[in-house]
């Protein structure tokens, strides 16, 4: 999904939207039967992969579709919409999936989600308008063959290899070096291909230059990964130090989805109803942000109050909805309307990183502090020997609601400690991440191009650069 993103706002340039759009959703319907007809692991993760290329354009063209479709004055409103789509699916397909396998199991909640592809997908084909294309590329009159011409062929494969190869070395339970090493070397040669290989780059030299699109999209990886802490840390948390049940646990993200979904509304409702600058509304909600995993840091114990608790999630989704909304204005703001579908995936593209940094990063500190904790906790406790259970519970925090006594209480202790630092963690990170957001600059990119002649424009227009 990660891989394929930054292709995708180039694909409908070079198509039409509406058109990409579906053939994502075939897909990811493709994807979907395969994963439930698995009989093997390799069968079963060929088909997550495959559904994931397909996931890569949903959100992404549906993002184009909505500013090519709506006016200044709604577009916050309906970026807004179509991102709570996405974060209330997340929501309730946790919750559903928690519910259904173990009565159905795991193959039927797979093998469900390729006819429901199917139909969104044939929906979306007839409900978009035929002639809707990318503003300005003048390709609707050109042959198949001469837009299969187009793609840059050589840049997408380099594209796909650097970011496999980088989140390859990022995901497991330890970093793997080679991987990391080899998508360093093939950046470079990335890059020179679009600068003086490609045709028709995948990722304009413009975009490649623009320091607003640069910092924004660092600014992206660094608070998705301290959102997805949220994401991926609430439900251990009501698991292991709440004692809920599996099954239940992942209900708790119902409230911060929501929270997500309206905070990206009201933004767009409210507020965003021009073009233009948003810098300081902005730089505002990215440092309301930290203050919100700061509160649970300290309220993430088996005896605080549940009401609180779901009011700082819910508040930790509402600014992460309404800062992304705010964001990916402002980045509008700062690039030209000519890269924008390109800048669009760019940005997913690096907001799909931060679910791998989410996990490695953040699960290394959570998992280093919990291991410790535990050695320390049964130590003290004068409980030896111990190894085998430190060992199941790291693996599976639905371990600690079965012990009991002493036991019990360490590991309930070791998981608020690990909890505890993994948020302390987040605060810090998100402070980092406003001082970023901080460079990104609050002036559009100067039209000097549109002064230049034709050759000039396609060949040297791409220098101009985003940002202040």
């Amino acid at each position: 999904m990660s891989s394929l993103a930054p292709l995708m706002g180039r694909l409908s340039q070079t198509f039409s939207p509406r058109l990409c759009m579906f053939f994502s959703t075939l897909v990811l319907s493709v994807g979907c039967t395969l994963t439930a007809l698995a009989d093997t692991f390799k069968v079963f993760i060929a088909g997550r992969a495959l559904a994931g290329a397909g996931g890569a354009g949903i959100l992404i063209v549906a993002i184009i579709i909505v500013l090519q479709t709506t006016s200044p004055e709604k577009r916050g409103l309906y970026i807004g919409l179509a991102n709570s789509g996405m974060t209330v699916g997340v929501s309730l397909g946790a919750v559903i999936a928690g519910a259904l396998e173990p009565k159905i199991g795991w193959k039927p909640l797979f093998g469900i989600q390729a006819p429901l592809s199917l139909i969104a997908g044939v929906g979306l084909l007839l409900g978009i308008p035929a002639n809707l294309s990318s503003k300005g590329d003048n390709l609707e009159h050109r042959s198949l063959r001469s837009k299969f011409g187009r793609i840059d062929y050589s840049g997408a494969l380099l594209l796909i290899l650097t970011v496999t190869l980088f989140l390859l070395g990022l995901s497991g339970p330890t970093i793997l070096i080679t991987p990391l090493i080899l998508s360093g070397l093939a950046l470079p040669v990335f890059i020179l291909n679009e600068i003086y290989v490609a045709k028709d780059p995948v990722i304009p030299i413009s975009v490649l230059r623009s320091r607003g699109t640069l910092l924004s999209c660092l600014a992206t990886v660094g608070f998705m990964t301290a959102r997805w802490c949220v994401l991926f840390f609430t439900p251990v948390y009501a698991l292991a130090v709440r004692g809920w049940e599996p099954a239940a646990s992942g209900s708790i993200l119902i409230p911060t989805n929501l929270g997500f979904a309206t905070g990206g509304v009201v933004a767009g409702v409210i507020h965003i109803r021009r073009d233009g600058s948003f810098y300081m509304h902005s730089l505002i909600s990215v440092l309301l942000f930290p203050l919100t995993f700061l509160v649970l840091a300290f309220i993430s114990t088996a005896h605080s109050s549940w009401a609180l608790y779901l009011i700082m999630v819910f508040c930790n989704g509402a600014i992460a909805g309404a800062s992304l909304n705010y964001t990916l204005v402002h980045l509008l703001h700062l690039t030209r309307p000519d890269v924008h579908p390109v800048v669009i995936s760019l940005l997913a593209t690096f907001r799909g990183f931060a679910g791998s940094f989410g996990s490695a990063i953040g699960g290394g500190l959570f998992g280093r502090v919990l291991h410790k904790s535990l050695v320390n906790g049964f130590a003290d406790a004068g409980l030896e020997n111990r190894h085998e259970l430190i060992r199941r519970l790291q693996g599976s925090p639905a371990t600690v609601p079965l012990l009991h006594g002493k036991e019990k209480k360490v590991a309930v202790s070791a998981y608020e400690d690990a909890l505890k630092a993994l948020f302390l963690g987040a605060v810090a990170l998100t402070v980092v991440v406003a001082a970023v957001q901080a460079g990104t600059g609050w002036k559009a990119p100067k039209k000097i191009y549109d002064q230049l002649p034709e050759e000039e424009e396609i060949e040297g227009g791409e220098g101009i650069t985003g940002g202040s």
